[in-house]
C-alpha cells in the first residue's frame, strides 16, 4: 500500500513546499486578524440591527427572544420531561434535578426513529407519534411529571422536515391538541428552546458563569444572556433575557460579500435554500466536506492535483464528508494515511503530493470555519461585556455541535483567535455534554423554579403594597388625630401634637429689611445674613457661613453647646464686617418644642444625635441668650423661633402666595400648614390663622398604624433608638428606608430567594443599606450594572443581573408605599384647609424641602399622584424649597416685624 511509502519518506520540505503552493492558491480564504476584527465589527452591526424594533423586519440577524429570563442558579430541583427533536430521531427523556448542595442531574431516555413518510407528511401525524412516546416512558417511569408553556411559532423547516399545516403556527398548541384528542393522560408545556439555548442551560448547571450558547455542528447557531433594555421588540426593560442570533443568516444582505469566494458562490447555488444561510454555508459541517470537494475538483481541472484527473465519485455532490476532513487532520502522518484512503475511495490515482495538499486544503477550510466562528463570538463577547461596563468580562460558553466536538483542532483554533481578538475576556470553553434534551429540562427547571420564587416574593412584597382602599383609611385616620391633637381635651392622648408655632402669617411681598439668621438641625450649624428687598420685583440676598459642631459639644454639657453658637455668630458678624451690628434674628431650630409665643421654645427632646444636658425642658431662646451674655461680645434682637417644615413653608411662601403647607421628607418628616385659629384650643382667640406644627412623625404611636405595620417594619422600629416611638416617620422617611430594604433583603436570601441563599457579613450590619441607594438603584437611566456595583460594595460580589432586577423591585416597593403613606397624609391636610373654608374646590401650594423628595426619582411623582386620587377637590402645587429654613427664619422674623410695624397681610 501507498500508506506505508507515504510514512517512510514523509517529509517536512516536501509537506512546507507543497502547503505553500496551496495556500498561495486559497489565499481568499485565509483571512487575516484585521479582516476577521472587521468581521467582528459587521456582525456587531447586524446584532444592534436585529435588537432595534425599526431595523429588525430587514435585518438578516434576527435576534430572536427566547423568553428565557435566567440560567440555572444550582436550586433548581424536580422531575421534568423533555422532548429532543432535530433530525430523523427524536429522544424523550426523564431528567430528574437535584439542586441545592446535591446538585446532580439524573436522565432517562428512550430514542424514536421519524419514518420519512411521517416526516414529510402532516403535523398532526408527528404529534400523534410524539405523543406516544411521551406516554411509554411516563408508564415505563411510572412519572406523571406537569410542565408549563409558552406559544412557540415555527417559521420554517429545515433538515429534510416537510410537514404540512405546521409553519406558522404554534407548535405548543398543535402538541397540546395531540394530547387532548389521546385522552388518557396530560402534561404541562413549560418551554420551547433550541439547541443553542439547550447547550448554554445545560452548561449553566454546571458553570454560572455560562450566558452564551454555541453550536457547530451540522449548522451553527450562537445565543447569549441579552440586557432587556437593548431588546426593543419586547416591552420592559428589566433584567435579562436568552437571544437566539440566528447568525448563520449573517450576511444573507450582502454584508459578507467581499469575503465570499467562488467556491462559496457555487456551494450556494446548488444549495436548497440559494441566498439564505450565508454564513452557516463558510462554517457549518454540513457543508465544510462539499466546500473541500469543489476546491480538489477545481485544483484538479487547473492541472495542480491528481495529474490533472478526476472521478465521477469525485464530481459527485457530497461524495467528500465532512467526516473525512476530521479523519485527514487528526495528525500529519496518520492523517496522511486517512487521507489516501479517501481519496483511494474516491477512485483517484494519487501521489505523497496530492496527499499534503489534500491535507491542506482540509486545514485551511476547517481554519476560516473556526476563525469566522471566532470573529462572530467576539462580537457577541464584546456585547455582553459593554452592557456590564466591565473592563475584562469572565464568562462561559457552552458548546455543542459534531464540528466542535469532533473535529481534532477546530476547538483549539477558535479558542486561541477568541482571545486574540478579545483580550479583554476571559473566556471558559465548557462542552455540552447532554446535548439539548437536558438543556430542555433545565429551562424548564428555571422557568419552575423562577415561578415558585416569584410567586414567594410578591406574597412578601404584598403586604408592603398599599391598596386604595388602604390609603384612604390611613387618610381619615391622620384626620382624626389632627382633630384630637388640637382639641384641648384630647391633646395629652393624641399621637400627632399639632403643636402652635405663634406663626401669624405668610409672606405678602411687602417685608423689607435686613435680618440675621440661625439654622441648626444636624452636626452643622449656618449663620446667615438675610436682606430681604420690597417692591414689584421683591428678593431676597443672602451671605452665610457653615459651621461644624463637634460629637463631643453634642453629646456634651448645653452650656459649652450654646457658647460654641455664639462663638460662631460672632465669627460670621466680623467676618461680614458687622461687629456691634443688632439685626432682628430667626432661629430654626429643628428639633421637637412647645411654644407660647413666636420668641420661645421649650425643647421636649433632643434628636439627631444631640444629648447635649441640661437643654430639655428649657426655653432655648434664653439658653442662647444666656450664651450671648457670657460672651459680651455683641447683642442680639431675638424675634421668632421656628423649626425647618415651618421655614420652608414660610421660604416657599415669598415664592407664592398660596404657598399654607410645609412639608419635609428627608432624614426625617414633618408637616406644617396654617390653621384656622377657632380650632386650635390650645391658644386663645378664633381670629385669623396660626401655622401649626403637626409633628405627624409620631402618628401611629397609639396603635394606629398597626394593621398597616410588616413585620420589616416591628423588626427597624425594635432596633432603632426609640422602640415605639415615631411609626409613622419609621415608615416614611429617608433614616429607615434603607433599613427596611436591608430587612427585606435579608428575609429572601434567607428563603432561597435572592443572592442564591449565601448572605454576606456586611448586609447584616444594621444602617449599611443607605436610604441614598435606594435613590441611585431606581433611577430610570442606571443600568443594571450599577445596581450590582452597589450590591458589590455591600460585599455581595456573586450577585447576578437578576439579583439586581429583585433588588430594583424591593427598593420600588418600599419607596412607593413611603411616598403613598405621604401622599394620604398630605389629602388630610389639605381637605381640613378646604373643608375649614368651606370650599368645593381649594387651591394651594405645598412648600417641600428634604433630601428624599428631592433626590428620589420618583418619590415626588407618587407623592402627588396619591395626594391627587385621594383630594381630588384640591388642586396641590409643589414648590420645592431652593434656600432652605434658614431663609424661612428669616422671613418669619420679618413678617413678624411688619406686622409689629402695623403692616397688614
Amino acid at each position: 500500500m501507498l500508506a506505508s511509502s507515504l510514512l517512510a519518506t514523509y517529509c517536512t520540505e516536501l509537506h512546507d513546499d507543497q502547503a505553500h503552493k496551496v495556500d498561495k492558491y486559497l489565499q481568499c480564504f485565509q483571512l487575516s486578524d484585521e479582516t476577521l476584527m472587521d468581521v467582528s465589527i459587521r456582525f456587531r452591526r447586524e446584532m444592534d440591527k436585529g435588537l432595534c424594533r425599526d431595523t429588525n423586519p430587514t435585518a438578516a440577524v434576527k435576534m430572536l427572544p427566547t423568553f428565557v429570563r435566567s440560567t440555572p442558579d444550582g436550586t433548581e430541583q424536580g422531575e421534568f420531561l423533555s422532548l429532543d427533536l432535530g433530525g430523523a430521531t427524536f429522544r424523550v427523556l426523564l431528567v430528574k434535578v437535584m439542586g441545592n448542595d446535591e446538585q446532580k442531574v439524573e436522565m432517562e431516555n428512550q430514542i424514536y426513529a421519524i419514518p420519512e413518510h411521517i416526516m414529510r407528511g402532516s403535523g398532526s401525524e408527528v404529534g400523534k407519534l410524539f405523543v406516544g412516546a411521551i406516554k411509554h416512558l411516563q408508564f415505563k417511569y411510572n412519572t406523571h411529571t406537569m410542565l408549563k408553556m409558552n406559544p412557540s411559532v415555527l417559521l420554517s423547516w429545515t433538515k429534510g422536515f416537510r410537514l404540512s399545516g405546521v409553519e406558522g403556527k404554534d407548535v405548543v398548541s398543535l402538541l397540546r391538541e395531540s394530547i387532548k384528542k389521546r385522552g388518557d393522560f396530560d402534561i404541562d408545556i413549560v418551554a420551547v428552546i433550541n439547541d443553542t439555548v439547550g447547550a448554554m442551560m445545560t452548561c449553566g448547571y454546571d458553570d454560572h458563569n455560562c450566558e452564551i450558547g454555541l453550536i457547530v455542528g451540522t449548522g451553527t447557531n450562537a445565543c447569549y444572556m441579552e440586557q432587556m433594555r437593548n431588546l426593543e421588540l419586547l416591552d420592559g426593560d428589566e433584567g435579562r433575557m436568552c437571544v437566539n442570533t440566528e447568525w448563520g443568516a449573517f450576511g444573507d444582505d450582502g454584508a459578507l460579500e467581499d469575503l465570499r469566494t467562488d467556491i462559496d458562490r457555487e456551494i450556494d447555488a446548488g444549495s436548497l435554500n440559494p441566498g439564505k444561510q450565508l454564513f452557516e454555508k463558510m462554517i457549518s459541517g454540513m457543508y465544510m466536506g462539499e466546500l473541500v470537494r469543489l476546491i480538489l475538483v477545481r485544483m484538479a481541472k487547473e492541472q495542480l492535483l491528481f495529474q490533472g484527473k478526476t472521478t465521477a465519485e469525485l464530481l459527485t455532490t457530497g461524495s467528500f464528508s465532512t467526516n473525512y476532513i476530521y479523519a485527514i487532520e487528526n495528525d500529519k502522518l496518520e492523517g496522511l494515511a486517512s487521507t489516501e484512503k479517501v481519496l483511494r475511495d474516491l477512485g483517484l490515482d494519487l501521489s505523497l503530493e496530492d496527499c499534503i495538499v489534500t491535507q491542506r486544503v482540509c486545514q485551511i477550510v476547517s481554519t476560516r470555519a473556526a476563525h469566522l466562528c471566532a470573529a462572530t463570538l467576539a462580537a457577541v463577547l464584546r456585547q455582553i461585556r459593554d452592557n456590564k461596563a466591565a473592563e475584562k468580562l469572565r464568562t462561559t460558553i457552552g458548546v455543542d455541535g459534531s464540528v466542535y466536538k469532533n473535529h481534532p483542532e477546530f476547538s483549539r483554533r477558535l479558542h486561541k483567535m477568541v482571545r486574540r481578538l478579545v483580550p479583554d475576556c476571559d473566556v471558559r470553553f465548557l462542552q455540552s455534554q447532554y446535548g439539548s434534551g437536558k438543556g430542555a429540562a433545565m429551562v424548564t427547571a428555571v422557568a419552575y423554579r423562577l415561578a415558585t420564587q416569584h410567586a414567594e416574593r410578591q406574597r412578601i412584597l404584598n403586604t408592603l403594597r398599599l391598596s386604595r382602599a388602604q390609603l384612604l383609611d390611613v387618610k381619615e385616620r391622620v384626620r382624626k388625630e389632627m382633630v384630637r391633637g388640637l382639641s384641648k381635651q384630647t391633646h395629652e392622648q393624641a399621637s400627632v401634637k399639632m403643636l402652635p408655632t405663634y406663626v401669624r402669617s405668610t409672606p405678602d411681598g411687602t417685608e423689607h429689611g435686613d435680618f440675621l439668621a440661625l439654622d441648626l438641625g444636624g452636626s452643622s450649624f449656618r449663620v446667615l445674613l438675610v436682606q430681604v428687598r420690597s417692591g414689584k420685583r421683591h428678593k431676597v440676598d443672602m451671605h452665610q457661613k457653615i459651621y461644624s459642631i463637634p460629637q463631643e459639644i453634642m453629646q456634651g454639657t448645653g452650656e459649652e453647646l450654646f457658647n460654641h453658637i455664639v462663638h460662631c455668630i460672632s465669627d460670621f458678624l466680623e467676618y461680614m464686617g458687622m461687629k456691634g451690628a443688632s439685626l432682628p434674628l430667626g432661629f430654626t431650630f429643628s428639633f421637637p418644642c412647645h411654644q407660647n409665643r413666636l420668641d420661645q421654645g421649650i425643647l421636649l427632646k433632643w434628636t439627631k444625635g444631640f444629648k447635649a444636658t441640661g437643654c430639655e425642658g428649657e426655653d432655648v431662646v434664653m439658653l442662647l441668650k444666656d450664651a450671648v451674655r457670657r460672651k459680651q461680645d455683641f447683642d442680639l434682637n431675638f424675634v421668632a423661633m421656628v423649626n425647618d417644615t415651618v421655614g420652608t413653608m414660610i421660604s416657599c411662601g415669598y415664592e407664592d402666595p398660596k404657598c399654607e403647607v410645609g412639608l419635609i421628607v428627608g432624614t426625617g418628616t414633618n408637616v406644617c400648614y396654617m390653621e384656622d385659629m377657632k380650632n386650635i384650643e390650645l391658644v386663645e382667640g378664633d381670629d385669623g390663622h396660626m401655622c401649626v406644627n403637626m409633628e405627624w412623625g409620631a402618628f401611629g404611636d397609639s396603635g394606629e398604624l398597626d394593621d398597616f405595620c410588616t413585620q420589616f417594619d416591628h423588626m427597624v422600629d425594635a432596633s432603632s433608638n426609640y422602640p415605639g416611638k415615631q411609626r409613622y416617620e419609621k415608615m416614611i422617611s429617608g433614616m429607615y428606608l434603607g433599613e427596611i430594604v436591608r430587612n427585606v433583603l435579608i428575609d429572601f436570601t434567607a428563603k432561597g430567594l435572592l443572592f442564591r441563599g449565601k448572605l454576606s457579613e456586611r448586609l447584616k450590619t444594621r444602617g449599611i443599606f443607605e436610604t441614598k441607594f435606594l435613590s441611585q438603584i431606581e433611577r430610570d437611566h442606571l443600568a443594571m450594572r450599577q445596581v450590582r456595583s452597589i450590591l458589590q460594595h455591600l460585599g455581595l460580589t456573586s450577585s447576578t443581573c437578576d439579583d439586581s432586577v429583585l433588588v430594583k423591585e424591593v427598593c420600588t416597593v418600599v419607596a412607593r408605599r413611603a411616598a403613598q403613606l405621604c401622599g394620604a397624609g398630605l389629602a388630610a391636610v389639605v381637605e381640613k384647609i378646604r373643608e375649614n373654608r368651606n370650599l368645593n374646590h381649594l387651591s394651594v401650594t405645598v412648600g417641600v424641602d428634604g433630601t428624599l423628595y428631592k433626590m428620589h426619582p420618583h418619590f415626588s411623582s407618587v407623592v402627588q399622584e396619591t395626594l391627587q386620587d385621594l383630594a381630588p377637590q384640591c388642586q396641590v402645587t409643589f414648590h420645592k424649597s431652593e434656600d432652605g429654613s434658614g431663609k424661612g427664619a428669616a422671613l418669619i422674623t420679618a413678617v413678624a416685624c411688619r406686622i409689629q410695624n402695623g403692616g397688614q397681610h
